[in-house]
């Protein structure tokens, strides 16, 4: 046998018929009276039935197995490999196309997002394609989406100065639930020769996560405050509290007169806290996502920011799905906090008491449900990329 597998490395063999190889293996353990081998030549045996059965050796050692704890070997059912169990297919390629093109739209969404979504789009939408994907798992959304189906359809900041002006409270805002207590920070797109990109404004309201991005061509007064001013104006709610970090674009007098004059108040992060921001600037992640982070022109911030008011702001209100912590609290007394809820801004603002009690003047809850059930979360998508493929095809061309 040793001599055998030396001069036959070269050679492919396989037999033909289960039972003939059973057989075969059967008769040669007990010519050579295998079981009573040393442990050498057990090894080698293996290799010999291997080589000349095609099997595995893994395969030949659960035969050898069976024959010492059977006494024969005998094709069953079991053993059949075209005789095994199947699992049956719950999702079929249609469900993971849809996956795929939802992933898209919405940018591939935490998997809790994702669920959100698809039971959103079949019960209040009635979109049967989402009938088998409204219970999907999160361990399968995450099983689907390394299926070849899947894949094949799937797609710096700078530092701020520090300054010394007396203007807002340095202290951390506790809204107690309540809306309108805003987190604000500005996101910069990049430089190239020594030229400044567009930088985004970046408001987003502590509680419900309300948010609305504003693009301006600087950070400026002349561009700032007007900005601000009528993305303050946005927010279906009264506006409470502005909380910005301590740089010079957000901590000026022109920003504080603005302020004063809409009756809001001004506070800003404490030193070594750097979680006073923090939602803000998670939230800068989602501008970054859909932006990307190579520089683009000054000239292209109104039609940015047009896309902003007409589509993106929109979407993230009230089709996009948002975490939101419950705090658990040990015998210990230490808390912890878990993201097992996900809504939309909207969603989760009509789920405080007495909601309507917040909204300004001018708002009502008719309208808003208008904008959020007037097109369903992929069909929004699908309207907001084809408006933002036609912007970034004159910037690219740029």
């Amino acid at each position: 046998m040793e001599d055998f597998l030396k001069g036959s490395g070269h050679l492919q063999l396989q037999a033909q018929g289960k039972q003939e190889i059973y057989d075969w293996i059967a008769k040669q353990i007990n010519r050579i009276k295998y079981f009573k081998l040393g442990k050498k030549e057990k090894s080698i045996t293996i290799s010999y039935l291997a080589k000349i059965s095609g099997y595995s050796k893994i395969q030949v050692k659960k035969l050898l197995g069976r024959k010492r704890h059977k006494g024969q070997l005998k094709l069953t059912v079991s053993s059949d490999w075209g005789k095994r169990n199947i699992f049956t297919k719950i999702y079929t390629e249609a469900d993971i196309e849809t996956l795929a093109e939802t992933d898209n739209l919405h940018r591939r969404p935490t998997g809790q997002a994702l669920q959100n979504i698809f039971k959103r789009m079949f019960n209040l939408f009635k979109d049967e394609k989402f009938i088998r994907l409204q219970n999907i798992s999160l361990g399968h959304i995450y099983n689907l989406r390394v299926t070849d189906r899947y894949i094949g359809k799937a797609l710096t900041y700078t530092k701020t100065n520090p300054v010394k002006v007396p203007i807002g409270i340095r202290q951390k805002p506790q809204p107690y639930g309540k809306p309108g207590f805003l987190r604000v920070d500005s996101v910069h797109q990049g430089d190239l020769d020594k030229q400044k990109g567009v930088y985004h404004i970046n408001l987003v309201d502590e509680v419900t996560q309300w948010e609305i991005v504003v693009c301006v061509e600087g950070i400026s007064e002349y561009f700032l405050i007007p900005a601000l001013e009528k993305a303050l104006t946005e927010f279906p709610f009264k506006i409470l509290n502005f909380h910005s970090d301590n740089g010079s674009e957000y901590i000026n007098y022109q920003v504080a007169d603005l302020l004063e004059r809409l009756i809001v108040k001004q506070t800003k992060s404490r030193s070594r806290h750097s979680n006073d921001n923090g939602l803000a600037e998670t939230k800068n992640k989602i501008i970054r996502k859909w932006n990307g982070y190579s520089y683009i022109p000054k000239k292209f911030a109104p039609a940015i920011n047009q896309w902003y008011e007409s589509h993106f702001n929109t979407y993230l209100n009230f089709h996009r799905q948002c975490a939101y912590p419950t705090t658990y609290t040990d015998g210990k007394g230490k808390q912890k906090k878990k993201y097992e809820i996900y809504l939309t801004p909207y969603e989760k603002l009509k789920s405080l008491e007495n909601w309507t009690q917040y909204l300004a003047t001018g708002w009502t809850q008719k309208e808003l449900d208008d904008v959020s059930l007037a097109l369903s979360d992929n069909e929004f998508a699908k309207q907001m990329n084809e408006a933002k493929r036609q912007i970034w095809k004159t910037i690219n061309h740029h």
